[in-house]
């Protein structure tokens, strides 16, 4: 059973801390990237290739740090993917060339995506059911508190020590998570008692099986779950890759206003995200997701067309409020998977979802030459409102229906109707 102890408390911090240092060494590459362009001389779509190949890693990650978690534990799969991304993005203060860059960024992507997974698994097994959505939305939303560490620090350094330092400095910050996790979050009860005390589910059980995924009780779930992530990823990626660049390149920003319009940008997110994870335990998690990519399939586009710096100023925050499905699928994929493969399910539906949206950037970058960056990001907007159609076909929750699947009970997948 879920634990009701200040044990959920220490794993509620050590997920937010390890989550917001994966965004701030995620987002640090958006910022900087019109620094590195100049500085190695480089394309735009060349740089878009920078965003595609970390993308891809951390859909790669999917196939290994979940099913990591799942067989060693939760922390394990933490820690690792820790040490993995914040060793390799501090290697990339020492890069001379962009596809130096762009194989660490590939590597680094396996430690980036296993963290989303193993949050997302530890902190659904560690707070009661009523509790799960704001808890998992809270862990989730460090992902915009990041992302403004990852812009007060690019207003701080880029300037003046340029952009080695930054993911210099970003890379070595992570070790603040790394000891948190280890001194203070224990291992999931659950995961425990599913791999040590489960006699009933056979020697198997602690031995998760990406095939598992795609058994017929599963496959319909699997199959919806990567299409959602796959378009609300696409659009997300696309819009937020170039948004920096954007507002230098299109609405006349220096490097530092840009950095602080981004921060106050990822205020209203924080926001959101909370705002959204309570709503999302009063209503139900499948409709708060379709409520949150509703209203950023329709915020985005009008930010785009604004030119006025006061008033991108304050827009950026509402649109960004919106932005909380990331949060919301956390606690929404977590609960249609049974908990030998939750960690497995739930990081390959958001992270496979995660390495597709991979060519998004890429390809907004290669259209920006002719088109500029406005259009695209707008037309961002139409894949978060048919990402939400894709989420109406989801179950709305699968409560215990999903381990009683696992176990070979005659339900053999989560009740459509169950809340």
């Amino acid at each position: 059973m879920p634990s009701t102890s200040p044990l959920k408390w220490r794993v509620l911090i050590g997920c937010f801390l390890s989550y917001m240092f994966d965004a701030v060494d995620i987002i640090i590459l958006a910022i900087a990237m019109p620094a590195i362009t100049a500085s190695l001389h480089i394309t735009q779509a060349q740089a878009g290739l920078l965003v595609t190949a970390t993308l891809l890693g951390i859909g790669l990650s999917s196939l290994v740090m979940g099913r990591l978690a799942d067989t060693m534990g939760r922390r394990t799969a933490l820690l690792l993917s820790l040490v993995t991304f914040g060793t390799l993005t501090m290697a990339i203060a020492a890069a001379t060339d962009w596809r130096q860059i762009l194989l660490l960024r590939f590597l680094s992507g396996l430690g980036l995506g296993g963290v989303w997974s193993a949050a997302a698994a530890h902190v659904n097994e560690t707070w009661p059911a009523h509790q799960r959505g704001r808890a998992t939305a809270f862990v989730l939303s460090s992902f915009s508190a990041g992302a403004a560490v990852a812009a007060l620090a690019a207003a701080w350094l880029l300037p003046t020590h340029g952009w080695r330092a930054l993911f210099l400095i970003c890379g070595a910050a992570v070790v603040i998570a790394i000891a948190y996790v280890w001194l203070r979050v224990p291992e999931s009860e659950v995961w425990r008692q599913q791999r040590y005390g489960a006699p009933n589910l056979g020697a198997s059980a602690g031995s998760a099986s990406l095939g598992e995924l795609f058994v017929p009780g599963m496959l319909r779930i699997t199959l919806l779950g990567t299409a959602t992530s796959a378009l609300a990823l696409s659009a997300y990626w696309g819009a937020s890759t170039w948004l920096p660049t954007f507002l230098v390149k299109e609405r006349g920003l220096d490097v530092a206003t840009m950095a602080r319009f981004v921060a106050v940008l990822n205020v209203g997110m924080f926001l959101g995200y909370n705002v959204f994870g309570v709503l999302a335990d009063r209503i139900g998690k499948q409709r708060a997701v379709i409520a949150s990519l509703v209203g950023s399939g329709l915020t985005l586009p009008v930010y785009t067309l604004v030119t006025d710096h006061a008033t991108l100023l304050v827009l950026g925050p509402l649109f960004a409020f919106f932005m909380a499905f990331a949060g919301l699928v956390g606690a929404y994929f977590a609960e249609l998977f049974p908990t030998r493969i939750r960690a497995t399910g739930a990081g390959f539906c958001f992270n496979v979802g995660r390495g597709i949206s991979a060519f998004a950037p890429l390809a907004l970058g290669s259209a920006a030459g002719a088109f500029g960056f406005a259009p695209g990001i707008a037309l961002c907007g139409a894949l978060f409102v048919l990402s939400a159609a894709v989420v109406a076909l989801l179950p709305r929750a699968a409560g215990q229906d999903a381990d009683a699947y696992a176990a070979g009970a005659p339900a053999a997948a989560p009740s459509l109707d169950a809340r």
